[in-house]
């Protein structure tokens, strides 16, 4: 792990922060001795957390366009369909 004097954090904390979150932390030693650790926070993240969109859509309008699209598939396009097995 690099240490960074605390001009050379000052120039380039962005570098510094993109090197903490790689490596897991960065130290900073000052002149009169005192080092400090930057440590990247660690978000408790659910793998099942998913990004949702926003849609301007009633629950019946969206029924409406699930029964739709169950009736245009439904009918003709499986049965024409040929299985190469």
């Amino acid at each position: 792990m690099k240490v960074y004097t605390y001009s050379q954090a000052r120039q380039k904390l962005a570098k510094l922060l993109i090197e903490a979150r790689r490596e897991g932390e960065v130290q900073i030693k000052r002149r009169d001795g005192q080092t400090f650790v930057i440590k990247p926070v660690k978000e408790d993240v659910s793998p099942l957390d998913v990004a949702g969109i926003s849609t301007d859509i009633s629950l019946d309008e969206l029924n409406e366009a699930v029964r739709e699209s169950r009736e245009r598939f439904s009918g003709g396009c499986f049965e024409s369909c040929r299985v190469h097995r």
